[in-house]
């Protein structure tokens, strides 16, 4: 079978459970050979050998099973940097770079500012501020040892400078001050659970999807460790912005603002403090 008829093959099969199979058939594909997405399209004719037919079907295989992309490939792009993912921490996706986004906005202008992430799983947020914003100092906190140590080889593999700590936020937030205070935390409710694609229940780490009361907790920790002026900004989930605005009100910040992600759902809310 040539490289084109497997695509092809794979990309109805993962149809059946998948709204992205081309998407993810080369992808995999990819993967399997060892070669990049543009380089599949300048080779259609070439025939596969058994050894790379075997290794392409058991990823097919597992995607098909629900496994997300970025697990199985174990690496995933965020804005400028590649992260290793794995099961110890959630998906960087495309609405947490919005994040990033407000985020610059805030600090623009500021020459060393000091940023903390609150809830950094595989350190994306951290440390595409270090790598985009030259003189910032950035903390990162993480409640789960697996996770930082995911971040930590990130760090390591972008040659970026970020402090990393084991931190409850239950116990308040540590350090201070702060120009800015970020966090994509958890925010689906548990009763929300289920209904999640499968994708997302079965694989990502509950503890990083499931939370009642971290949005609050966070922004009334920020209030203690953030200087005068100094914003906050958090990610939320869909319908979650009007009244994270309210709390972030009825906690003193002001100027608060929404902002819309790529799909124009309401996704990240901001105080200044």
């Amino acid at each position: 079978m040539t490289l084109g008829e497997v695509l092809r093959l794979a990309t109805e099969h993962l149809a059946k459970t998948s709204e992205t199979a081309r998407l993810d058939a080369e992808l995999l594909l990819a993967h399997a050979l060892g070669r990049t997405r543009i380089e599949l399209y300048t080779d259609f004719d070439r025939p596969l050998d058994e050894r790379e037919l075997a290794a392409y079907r058991a990823l097919v295989g597992r995607r098909a099973r629900h496994e997300p992309v970025a697990y199985i490939v174990g690496e995933w792009g965020f804005r400028r940097l590649t992260l290793s993912v794995d099961r110890r921490a959630l998906i960087p996706r495309p609405e947490t770079e919005v994040v990033v986004e407000r985020c610059l906005a805030r600090l623009r202008g500021l020459v060393e500012p000091t940023v903390l992430d609150v809830g950094t799983g595989t350190g994306a947020i951290a440390l595409a501020l270090a790598d985009e914003h030259e003189g910032a100092a950035v903390t990162a906190i993480d409640l789960s040892a697996d996770a930082l140590e995911l971040a930590r080889g990130n760090a390591e593999r972008s040659g970026l400078q970020v402090q990393l700590l084991e931190h409850d936020l239950r116990n308040g937030l540590p350090g201070g001050p702060y120009d800015l205070v970020v966090s994509n935390p958890p925010y689906v409710e548990p009763a929300d659970l289920n209904g999640l694609m499968p994708d997302v229940r079965d694989y990502e780490p509950h503890v990083a999807l499931v939370g009642v009361g971290a949005t609050e907790a966070i922004a009334r920790g920020a209030r203690d460790v953030l200087r005068p002026d100094a914003w906050l900004v958090l990610e939320v989930g869909d319908g979650q912005a009007p009244r994270t605005l309210e709390l972030l009100a009825a906690l003193g910040y002001g100027d608060g603002t929404i902002t819309l992600d790529l799909t124009g759902r309401e996704r990240v809310v901001e105080g200044r403090r």
